[in-house]
C-alpha cells in the first residue's frame, strides 16, 4: 500500500485525533479481535489486521503518533523502516489477552506478514542512518542561491559482495536459531504468569544469516566507509539555520534496505554592511552634517553586489530610514523581495577649522535671530 493510498490513522482506529493512548488501545482490540486471521478467515481480513495493527503501532507511540500529525503518512515513511514501526510496540500482550498466543498464533505469523518472508535474509529491511552535515554560507550566497560540492563520510554499500557480506561465489546460510527472522521468542514462568520477550537473534545478531565466508572487503558488514563528494543546491531566499534534505544520501540500509537521508544545514554568516531582518535588509549610511541639511544623494552597496541611488532630503534628521523598495532579501519560491532600510546616520565633526567655526557661529546667529532664543525655564 503506498503512502497515498493509505488512509488517516486515526480513521483506520475509529478514533478522534484527541484520543487518550487508553481509547486508542481499547479501539486496537476491539478490531484485532474482528478481524486476526485466526478467527476471520475473510480474504481482506489478513490486510485488514495489517492495517489496523500498523495504525496502533504509531498512535501508541509518543514519537511516532507527533511525527504522523505533523506530517502525516510521508513523515513515518521517511523516518521509519517497516520494522522501526513495530519494534516498540508489544503486540503479545494485547493478543495473547485476546485468546490468539501473541505473533505465533496463526500460520505464517504476524511477524511474516508485517515484514514479508524474511527467511534467508533475517532483517535486512534495516534503513540507512541519517546524516547531518552543516554548511557555512554568505549572506550574498543565501540571497541569490548556490550550487556547491561537500564532501560527506558515510556508510555505503560493498561493491565486491554487492551488500551480502559473503565472500563472493559463497552463499549465506540461513540462521537455524531464528529461522531467518533476526529475532527470537523466549518464553519464561513464574507461578501463574508466563513471559514472552522478543530478542534480537545472538547466533547471527539480527541478521538471520550466518556468514561462513564474510567478505574480505567489509569483513561480512555488507557496507564499507567512504568519502563522497554530493552537490547541494541551495534555494535563494534560504533561512539561517535551514535544512536541507537529500534523500538517499545518507548510510547504506541492510541489502534491500533503502539508505538513510542526507539533512545539510546551513549556517549564514554576520554580513559587515547588512543585518537581515526577515525579507528586509538593514544597513547604516553616514552623511556630513551639511549634506544632512542641505540634501544630497549617496551610493550605498547593495546585497546583489551593485550600488543603489538614495536621495537624502534636505533637513534629514540622524536616525531617519530611507526605504529602497525591492533591494532586500528575496523570498522562498520566487516570491516578493523585502526592502532595503537604510538608516542615516549624521557625523558631527570633531574639529572645526577656524574658518568653519566662523561659518556655524554667522549661520547660529541668523537662526537665533530668525526664532528668538529659547527660554527652557520659562513658561
Amino acid at each position: 500500500m503506498t503512502t497515498t493510498e493509505k488512509r488517516d490513522y486515526y480513521e483506520v482506529l475509529d478514533v478522534p485525533k484527541d484520543a487518550t493512548k487508553d481509547q486508542i488501545k481499547t479501539a486496537y482490540r476491539k478490531l484485532a479481535l474482528q478481524y486476526h486471521p485466526d478467527r476471520n478467515k475473510a480474504p481482506s481480513a489478513e490486510e485488514r489486521f495489517k492495517e489496523i495493527s500498523e495504525a496502533y503501532a504509531v498512535l501508541s507511540d509518543d514519537a511516532k503518533r507527533a511525527q504522523y500529525d505533523r506530517f502525516g503518512h510521508e513523515g513515518i515513511q521517511g523516518r521509519y523502516s517497516p520494522e522501526d514501526i513495530f519494534r516498540t510496540t508489544n503486540f503479545d500482550e494485547i493478543l495473547r489477552d485476546l485468546g490468539f498466543g501473541g505473533f505465533g498464533g496463526f500460520s505464517g505469523s504476524i511477524f511474516d506478514m508485517f515484514f514479508g518472508n524474511m527467511t534467508g535474509s533475517g532483517r535486512g529491511s534495516q534503513r540507512g542512518a541519517d546524516l547531518r552535515y552543516d554548511l557555512d554560507i554568505t549572506l550574498e550566497q543565501a540571497a541569490s542561491g548556490v550550487t556547491t560540492e561537500i564532501e560527506v563520510p558515510r556508510t555505503e554499500r560493498c561493491q565486491i559482495c554487492k551488500g551480502s557480506g559473503a565472500k563472493p561465489g559463497s552463499t549465506p546460510r540461513t540462521c537455524t536459531d531464528c529461522g531467518g527472522r533476526g529475532q527470537v521468542q523466549r518464553v519464561s514462568s513464574s507461578g501463574f504468569a508466563q513471559f514472552v520477550r522478543i530478542e534480537t537473534c545472538r547466533a547471527c545478531r539480527g541478521r538471520g544469516q550466518v556468514l561462513d565466508n564474510p567478505c574480505r572487503d567489509c569483513r561480512g558488514s555488507g557496507v564499507v566507509q567512504k568519502r563522497r563528494k554530493i552537490e547541494v543546491k541551495i534555494p535563494s531566499g534560504i533561512e539561517d539555520e535551514s535544512s536541507l534534505r537529500l534523500r538517499g544520501e545518507g548510510d547504506a540500509g541492510d541489502t534491500g534496505a533503502p539508505s538513510g537521508d542526507l539533512y545539510v544545514v546551513c549556517h549564514i554568516a554576520p554580513h559587515k554592511f547588512f543585518v537581515r531582518q526577515d525579507k528586509d535588509l538593514l544597513c547604516d549610511a553616514t552623511v556630513s552634517f551639511a549634506d544632512a541639511a542641505l540634501g544630497t544623494t549617496i551610493k550605498v552597496p547593495t546585497i546583489d553586489g551593485t550600488q543603489a541611488e538614495v536621495t537624502v532630503p534636505p533637513g534629514t534628521q540622524s536616525g531617519t530610514v530611507l526605504k529602497l523598495k525591492g533591494k532586500g532579501f528575496p523570498g522562498i519560491g520566487n516570491s516578493a523581495r523585502g526592502n532595503q532600510l537604510v538608516t542615516i546616520r549624521v557625523q558631527t565633526p570633531s574639529k572645526l577649522s577656524d574658518r568653519q567655526k566662523e561659518l556655524l557661529n554667522e549661520f547660529k546667529e541668523i537662526e537665533d535671530e530668525g526664532k528668538g532664543r529659547k527660554n527652557f525655564f520659562k513658561f
